[in-house]
Order: C-alpha cells, then structure tokens, then sequence
C-alpha cells in the first residue's frame, strides 16, 4: 500500500486558530464599518465604541477601588479588552504572534493551556496597570496575553537550556529586545504605558509554567523531545 503522503507543516492547534479567528472577525467588523462596507453611518464610530465600552479603563478600575463595588459589567473589561484593537495593523500582530507562540505552546502544554496563560496574562496585565498607573487612556489589545505566551515560550527555551547545559540567559534575548524597542518608543516618542501590561503578562505567563506543568522540567522536557 502506498503511504499517503505527509504535509510538511504541522496543523495549528485548534484553540489557537479561534482565538485567531474572533480577533480578525471583530477587526473585521470595525474595518468594514469604516470604510462603509458594512453597517449603516453609525458602522464609523464602532471601533470608538468599543474601546469606550470594553477598553480597560483605570478611571473606572479606580473607582470601583475606591467605593468597593464591582459591577459585573465593569469586571469585565480585564478579559475584553485584549480582543479590541486600535488599528487593523494592530490586530494583525497580535494574531501573528498568537499563531506562532501558541502553536509551540499548546504543543507542549496543551490548548486549554494555552488559553489559560493568554487569558490569565491579559488580566494581570489589566490589574497591574491599572493599580500602578494613572492613565487617561484605555489599555485595549492583545499584547498583554501574547506577552503571557512569550513568557511561556521564553520558560520552555529557559528549561530546554538548563537541561543540556546551556547559557540560560540566552532564553531572554526576545522578551529582552521586545522591551527594548517599547522602552525606546517610550522614552523617545509619545506612547502609553501599556508596555508595563505588557511586561507584567510576561512574568505570569513564566510563572504560570510552574503551575501548568505538572512534574516539574521532566515532563516539560519529555514532551520537548517528542516534538
């Protein structure tokens, strides 16, 4: 019997292509409506709606800090915002890196996995700037979670090296110039703090390996081998 023949790619995981795919469909939706494609004249102003409605607010993280109300809501906002994006470029990559980082996460980890750390990620993000800054505008997009996914990434490059006796610096080279890039921006040009949600998803996304992982490196490193 002839063997049928192999695609040279691996297929992606099916929770990371959903997540893809809801982020493209709401950008879709706002682009569309833009341009008048979609929706009738009220199709323009759906982007700025969104963000004012789903956006992470700290005025509004403050104030339900402040009186000790949750409105449900306004909760919320910690796991909407990362699916609201300000620009079509800005939604591209973010689900570029979502495809790629969850792919080789969800391989070793799992899909439910996966979506634990993006999600997790964004909300830590979420709280902590919202805690430790005072800013005017809304933190919206996914960076936050695909930070989250570098972070498990960078813990599997960490462990990788630890086994084979490798310089274990070397698997924060991309966290590293990631950061870097924002922190010029930052100093450089006028941008927003989101970077610090940014970094803040990275570190739970690496500690939450810890928790993920069960069996410690040894199982971590079994699945890497039989990758």
């Amino acid at each position: 019997m002839t063997p049928e023949p192999q695609s040279p790619f691996n297929p992606l995981p099916p929770l990371v292509v959903a997540l893809a795919v809801v982020i493209l469909g709401i950008e879709a939706l706002f682009s569309l409506g833009a341009r008048g494609i979609l929706g009738g004249p009220e199709a323009v102003g759906w982007r700025i709606a969104a963000i004012r409605d789903f956006g992470f607010v700290d005025q509004v993280f403050d104030w339900m800090l402040a009186n000790g109300r949750f409105p449900p809501e306004q909760l919320a906002r910690v796991v909407t915002y990362p699916l609201i994006h300000a620009s079509f470029t800005h939604a591209v990559f973010v689900v570029i890196f979502v495809l790629a980082m969850g792919k080789m996460v969800s391989e070793v980890f799992g899909g439910l996995a996966f979506l634990t750390i993006f999600w997790v990620s964004a909300v830590v993000g979420a709280l902590v700037y919202g805690l430790f800054l005072n800013e005017d505008l809304p933190l919206i997009g996914g960076y936050p979670g695909v930070y989250g996914l570098i972070g498990a990434y960078t813990f599997l490059l960490w462990v990788s090296l630890i086994a084979t006796g490798g310089q274990q610096y070397r698997a924060f080279t991309l966290i590293g110039m990631l950061l870097g890039i924002q922190l010029f921006f930052a100093i450089f040009f006028e941008v927003g703090m989101d970077w610090v949600a940014d970094l803040s998803g990275f570190v739970a996304g690496f500690g939450l390996c810890f928790l993920i992982a069960p069996g410690g490196w040894g199982r971590v490193m079994a699945k890497l081998r039989g990758r």
